[in-house]
């Protein structure tokens, strides 16, 4: 069975091989672009080898960057330089230029690699740009996996004189000459190019306030033309005022969700101020998201999602996350989100549907945990009474956690055999979220299973932090962007109730916690103190043993008919087989699918 298994993985990557080469020329290649310093003196370029499975980086250095005998650039788990992967180019006190594939020890100094991996150096003077390739994967163990999902590229420069480059301190330099940004390198290939109307929603020469972070909300009324008749989006895509694009990090466009003559307040504030008026707080179906690096979103040419229409409330929220660490003063900005728009809508309505927890106190994360982990379910019963008998094409996801969030991924399932991932992201951060496609859409039938695991770090909390809306509390979900459309909207679980009061009366009784069977479940998670290792391991048993209670939920907002309550956790009973490291030496270690196991021992 194993070899049969491991056969059909062999036989599938064959033939996607040959198929991409078999394929159109622009499928093989994807191209982006970030700044990646506070003051976008320094642009990074870079283009996707699908085919070779590289990437060509290419970093720009403005005239207004300061001068530098070196230059870093590279990955880490986390975006420090301590224990980082990073090509180095430097040059000697003699006028020599050297490039060099380098590893950071946890002091931050750097060591060459017995494999020098940073290949086809180049240094364009006239183009003030330095040149060079990646593979995803070089199966050496001082080099960073290049994955789908959240990268973090770290840089550093100095203008120290060299006569060799081991021992440099990368974290020594100044606070202005070091830093890291979040991209997601592995953008999709050949994206479509729709022509529609375009409505553009943006800031209006706001001065950014001079603090470290801020969130910009502001509330703005559709134009007639889409008031008054339903329109498809098409695509998005970010318009950053020139000179910001190292200001602007991340931008989300939110739906009013409120009856269609319900006039909500024009706002314009911090997102966090307590003189926001409460109904803005409607405002709160994503529409479009962007952060730094991100291509524009373009729908399956066969369908679009929907908006405005005599039917639907005629407002939207943009919010904008400025990053301003200078804490400068006179920052003007103008940016925001385009969104392109069609009247003739097409064949299908897109559609939004939410996995993974409820947003509930019944679920809580102990403090000072390195990895906890968080799973919510979409068991079979709810997609076999939610998806039509045909299915449903998903093409897009967004992963959501709050401020603890370190990874989040969705399992896939059908008759408890698992298919491929349909996400996965393992150095996921809450301010890196886009809306993303997908490489491969994915079919989910009735009956499919989706499992969605969300892990947290709390290392720096004594306290539980508690599954609910606000910013400090928890929350676990994957936003599936598909079509058609259907009346199936949030496929979610938490615990049952019986089995949390359970587990409330047995700390009160035999661990003389502070219980009080009528509180919520907030206070009752609060009262347990200390999180000792054994009650974290406790909790994490009860969540993964215990029945379930499931939001199965229409887009009217009630359930579909049945008893959700009580359920039991459906189980994988074939998981996804080791997946073979595809690099150019073949007989390193094999990869397997992440699994909370494997996250632990990684970390």
């Amino acid at each position: 069975m194993g070899f049969m298994r491991i056969s059909v993985i062999l036989v599938s990557l064959i033939f996607y091989h040959c198929a991409l080469s078999k394929s159109n020329p622009k499928d093989w290649y994807a191209e982006s672009e970030s700044v990646i310093d506070p003051n976008g003196a320094l642009l990074l370029k870079w283009k996707v080898d699908y085919f070779n499975r590289k990437i060509r980086f290419q970093l720009v250095i403005s005239e207004r960057a300061p001068e530098a005998n070196w230059i870093a650039l590279g990955f880490s788990d986390r975006g420090d330089l301590v224990n980082s992967d990073v090509c180095l180019v430097w040059t000697d006190y003699k006028g020599r230029d050297h490039f060099e594939d380098m590893h950071a020890d946890s002091d931050g100094k750097v060591m060459r690699d017995v494999q020098q991996d940073c290949e086809a150096f180049y240094l364009d003077s006239s183009a003030r740009s330095i040149f060079f390739e990646r593979y995803f994967d070089t199966c050496d163990d001082d080099d960073y996996i290049i994955e789908d999902g959240t990268v973090h590229v770290v840089w550093a420069r100095g203008i120290d004189k060299l006569f060799t480059s081991k021992g440099l301190c990368l974290t020594c330099t100044a606070v202005e000459d070091r830093g890291f940004v979040r991209v997601r390198l592995l953008t999709p290939a050949n994206l479509p190019q729709p022509r529609a109307e375009q409505l553009i929603i943006t800031n209006k020469d706001l001065n950014v306030p001079s603090g470290d972070t801020t969130y910009w909300c502001q509330v703005v009324k559709l134009p007639d033309f889409v008031v008054q008749k339903v329109h498809h989006i098409v695509k998005f895509e970010s318009t950053i005022t020139k000179g910001n694009e190292g200001l602007v990090h991340h931008m989300e466009l939110f739906y009013c969700d409120a009856d269609p003559n319900k006039e909500i307040p024009l706002y314009n504030g911090n997102c966090f101020s307590p003189d926001r008026p409460e109904l803005t707080k409607l405002c709160s179906k994503v529409r479009a998201a962007w952060a730094m690096g991100a291509p524009p979103f373009a729908y399956p040419e066969e369908a679009g999602l929907p908006i405005g229409g005599r039917e639907s409330n005629k407002y939207v929220m943009l919010e904008v996350h400025y990053n301003n660490p200078e804490l400068k003063d006179d920052w003007i900005d103008s940016s925001g989100i385009i969104l392109h728009l069609t009247s003739n809508k097409r064949r299908y309505d897109a559609a939004i549907m939410e996995l993974g927890l409820e947003y509930t106190d019944k679920m809580a994360i102990p403090g000072g945990q390195e990895a906890f982990p968080l799973t919510g379910y979409c068991i079979p019963q709810c997609t076999g009474v939610g998806l039509p008998e045909h299915g449903i094409i998903v093409f897009g996801s967004q992963l959501h956690t709050h401020l603890t969030g370190v990874a989040v991924w969705t399992r896939h399932a059908r008759r408890g055999l698992e298919l491929p991932l349909l996400n996965r992201d393992l150095h996921y951060s809450t301010h890196f979220q886009e809306i993303r496609i997908l490489h491969r859409p994915v079919k989910v039938l009735p009956g499919d299973f989706l499992e969605t695991t969300c892990i947290y770090n709390t290392k720096d909390k004594s306290n539980a932090t508690i599954g609910g809306h606000a910013i400090t509390d928890e929350m676990c979900v994957n936003y599936l962007h598909y079509y058609p459309a259907t009346q199936l909207e949030v496929c979610k679980s938490a615990i049952s109730n019986l089995a949390l009061e359970n587990y409330f009366k047995f700390e009160h009784r035999w661990d003389n916690m502070s219980i009080s069977y009528s509180a919520p479940p907030r206070a009752n998670y609060l009262a347990i103190k200390p999180w000792t290792p054994l009650r974290a391991d406790a909790l994490t048993a009860l969540y993964t043993e215990s029945p379930i209670s499931m939001q199965c939920n229409k887009s009217d907002g009630n359930r579909f008919q049945g008893d959700w309550e009580g359920l039991s956790i459906p189980k994988i009973k074939v998981p996804l087989p080791e997946e073979p490291r595809i690099c150019r030496n073949s007989a390193k270690r094999a990869k397997k699918v992440m699994t909370y196991k494997d996250y632990m021992l990684r970390n």
